[in-house]
């Protein structure tokens, strides 16, 4: 997918990019690859496929009418190089988007990305999601919490929910749907007071199948969970 094939393909479903913001993925990409020469960000750097498999991928939740450009709270959980909600954030720039990560280095990167291409209400947190869940700025203050091949359910579900404000919603974004996860995470779910209410499938331009998992947040999270760093991972729920 070319850059042109890319804005394209967003006209035709409605969004219309303006130079600016063709500037802002264009530099985006530029410096995706320079700073993968120094830290590992990501397996895919070819232009054409960081514009389909990472920029259009990541703005699937704006296209299937999950998101629009509202200021509502935004948490990205395991964000790496920052998708999908940095891509998101150049489209519906009135998101406040909040990014944690437990590398460093992976922060820096996206502190200067966001100055380098001129994103405000962007915030950067590095740790753990377990430790940040227990801290009262962070906990139910979200409107949203997107994850984009994280971790199966089962786990994601006890690291995001608790981030969520009642009524938020969890966006998990997949390239495979598999049944019996989210049989598994019934559980998890139950305890965290919260349930799965949409389950969308779609297919990227080129074919690939790709999956997101809507859950929404019923009543306030028990205040055991998420239970220490490392803990959902090692016993889910």
């Amino acid at each position: 997918m070319t850059p042109q094939e890319f804005y394209q393909l967003l006209a035709q479903q409605g969004i219309e990019l303006n130079d600016r913001q063709k500037d802002q993925f264009g530099r985006y990409f530029e410096l995706l690859v320079e700073w993968n020469e120094k830290i590992n960000l990501t397996a895919i750097t070819e232009k054409n496929e960081v514009y389909l498999k990472h920029f259009y991928d990541s703005i699937a939740p704006v296209l299937q009418g999950l998101i629009d450009n509202q200021e509502l709270k935004l948490l990205d959980i395991g964000a790496g190089a920052g998708f999908p909600s940095l891509p998101m954030k150049i489209i519906c720039p009135q998101l406040d988007v909040t990014i944690i990560d437990s590398l460093n280095k992976r922060i820096n990167f996206l502190k200067l990305l966001a100055e380098e291409i001129g994103l405000d209400k962007v915030h950067f947190y590095h740790g753990r999601a377990e430790d940040f869940a227990q801290d009262k700025a962070f906990r139910a203050q979200f409107d949203l919490v997107t994850a984009r091949a994280v971790a199966r359910m089962q786990i994601l579900s006890e690291l995001t929910i608790p981030y969520l404000k009642v009524g938020g919603k969890l966006l998990a974004l997949k390239a495979s749907n598999a049944p019996e996860e989210l049989a598994e995470a019934k559980t998890a779910l139950s305890l965290l007071f919260s349930k799965v209410q949409d389950n969308l499938s779609y297919a990227l331009p080129n074919g690939d199948p790709r999956f997101i998992t809507v859950v929404e947040k019923k009543k306030e999270t028990p205040n055991k969970y998420p239970r220490k760093a490392g803990m959902p991972n090692k016993r889910p729920l």
